[in-house]
């Protein structure tokens, strides 16, 4: 298969995706990699390149590589995880609506434009928890106890942009994180942000059945493929409290195969079901088919969520296009900027 991987700056070093970009290629793929956020982008001309059988993205929220999946799915070229529904999940915002029209288990969500407007919210709703409508890796997260101490943070939520903000549910100080891949799920807990000195190390831990219910229905919701939930359990149950598309599979067993068999199954579907024109067709939830079984390269000891042992993705295209199970940078979507 051909598959191209928008990556970003900031994950350029790390293991998911850069081991399942190795793995895809030891398989004999041919991978082809973006760095959206480190070219000039032709855009009129970013889709003009050799026909993919899906672009794949791990990119920033608010980056350029969404845009440039949008175009991809326009085109009618298969998307993983589907454009539309990535959209749906980095605004928190937008995700906290679609989620509560639902039914899943949200908490009250408030959104504001500027943090002073957050002053409205009743006494009562405290304490609040607010963070940044696309926000991602628990930055900027804050527990906020009382209006009094909101009005003191107003400076320093100044230049979040939007902000979201949701009564807090009581619970132990520690997340549960539930990753879906291929179709199956993994339960890990670790430390809640809003409680760093809780001593909670990550660990993989069974998954309930009402957990994974959720979990699956988020998946379903929001039509993600690969794709992380957190979930607190608060007194009255399982509450979600945020959803994450292609996070880092820490954790996982065997996390770099599994998604990169996942990523190879998808595109296969996309390009079963592609029409040959016309926009791409969101990819959903139901269980992926199993590949024939492949030959994997022998395990360098990487981790799949840390940088040890992860090549670079090179600086500098390729001079000539990229043979079978080789891996080629795109510096200006298809060519030299």
């Amino acid at each position: 298969m051909k598959l191209c991987f928008l990556v970003e700056e900031q994950y350029r070093h790390d293991g998911m995706p850069v081991e399942v970009i190795r793995r895809l290629t030891s398989w004999g793929h041919q991978v082809d990699v973006l760095r959206p956020g480190g070219s000039l982008l032709r855009m009129t001309e970013a889709l003009q390149c050799a026909a993919h059988d899906a672009w794949v993205l791990k990119t920033v929220s608010g980056g350029p590589g969404l845009t440039l999946l949008e175009a991809a799915a326009v085109a009618g070229t298969t998307t993983i995880n589907d454009a539309r529904s990535i959209r749906g999940v980095r605004d928190k915002a937008l995700a906290a609506a679609i989620g509560r029209g639902q039914g899943l288990p949200l908490p009250p969500t408030y959104a504001a434009a500027r943090p002073e407007l957050l002053a409205e919210i009743p006494e009562s709703k405290y304490p609040i928890v607010v963070k940044p409508a696309d926000g991602s890796s628990g930055r900027a997260v804050h527990l906020v106890r009382s209006p009094d101490r909101l009005t003191e943070m107003l400076p320093e939520l100044a230049g979040e942009g939007m902000l979201i903000a949701q009564p807090y549910v009581p619970n132990s100080g520690v997340d549960i994180k539930v990753y879906g891949v291929g179709g199956e799920l993994y339960a890990t807990e670790r430390r809640s942000p809003l409680h760093p000195d809780h001593a909670a190390p990550e660990r993989p831990v069974p998954l309930t059945d009402e957990v994974a219910d959720i979990a699956a229905r988020a998946g379903a919701v929001y039509g993600l493929d690969l794709y992380g939930v957190d979930v607190v359990l608060g007194p009255d149950g399982p509450v979600l409290v945020d959803v994450n598309d292609f996070p880092s599979f820490r954790q996982v067993p065997d996390a770099t195969a599994r998604v990169a068999r996942a990523v190879l199954a998808l595109a296969a579907r996309g390009s079963q079901s592609a029409e040959p024109t016309g926009p791409a067709r969101p990819v959903g939830p139901a269980a992926l088919p199993r590949l024939p079984e492949q030959r994997e390269a022998p395990d360098t000891g990487a981790s799949p969520s840390g940088s040890a042992g992860a090549p670079a993705v090179p600086a500098t295209p390729a001079a000539s296009p990229s043979r079978s199970g080789s891996a080629q940078v795109l510096l200006a979507a298809g060519k030299n900027a």
